[in-house]
């Protein structure tokens, strides 16, 4: 694929944005950012550590409330629910498939995820698909819901200009476990793969590039316009394929490790 090609597909998530940020108190969002911080060096903590780490930021709240907005933060990683369904509908867990692969060529494991994004008087939520052997971001998405549509139609977008990988690893959170995830990907015959509940190590691609977009961009850049924000993901992401060496690929870049033309 080349990069004109590339750069295209980037601009269809303007047609996939919802234009109005998510809202919450001005005390739940600092503490919430304050959460999100801790989280991205600390991936483990459960609610008593986040409530510990605030307490000794002089901001006190109660468990109740920070497993709510854990919750709300889709940090499930760090506080599996015990019932991840409503209703008694059917769950549709997998086993975790990475643990000994060989992974050494593009396309063969994807992994994908959903992150928190702070923002001036709200947040909203960043979805996005990473190629495990090169690093290299597929396909992303904003929105102010967590929304199961979205994985699917952000999914169907990355096969439609990649084509299908082997492998799919994803958590066990209510979007990937539903029979409309397992079809889709039964469909393009791609296997299912989720990690362990509660093991946040086992998605540790994707949950390095969080950590990477948001203490070299989102966080340095604070903004209540969420097409500012939908502009500025843009760039990073661009950036990070295509000009930020990666250490884990002897400092090549994603772009060229995934076979991109430039």
């Amino acid at each position: 694929m080349s990069r004109k090609k590339f750069c295209k597909y980037m601009e269809f998530n303007r047609s996939t944005l919802y234009y109005s940020p998510k809202g919450e108190s001005a005390e739940n969002l600092d503490i919430m950012e304050e959460m999100d911080k801790y989280y991205i060096n600390h991936p483990t903590a459960g609610v008593l550590t986040m409530v510990n780490m605030l307490v000794m930021k002089g901001i006190s709240a109660n468990p109740k409330r920070i497993r709510r907005l854990m919750r709300k933060m889709n940090l499930q990683t760090i506080y599996p629910q015990k019932c991840l369904s409503k209703g008694g509908r059917p769950k549709f867990f997998h086993p975790y498939l990475l643990r000994g692969l060989n992974i050494d060529h593009p396309n063969q494991v994807w992994s994908t995820d959903i992150s928190y994004i702070p923002m001036k008087g709200g947040f909203m939520y960043l979805y996005a698909v990473i190629d495990v052997h090169s690093r290299f971001i597929v396909g992303w998405r904003l929105s102010n819901t967590l929304s199961a549509n979205n994985c699917y139609e952000l999914i169907e977008d990355c096969i439609r200009v990649y084509g299908a990988p082997e492998i799919i690893n994803s958590d066990q959170g209510v979007q990937y476990t539903t029979k409309r995830w397992e079809d889709l990907l039964h469909d393009h015959h791609i296997q299912i793969s989720m990690d362990g509940r509660g093991r946040c190590k086992d998605n540790i691609w994707i949950e390095r590039f969080w950590r990477t977009i948001k203490q070299e961009y989102i966080y340095l850049n604070p903004t209540d316009n969420v097409e500012e924000l939908r502009k500025g993901v843009n760039d990073f992401i661009k950036f990070y394929n295509y000009q930020r060496p990666h250490q884990s690929l002897e400092k090549l870049l994603p772009s060229m490790e995934y076979g991109i033309v430039v």
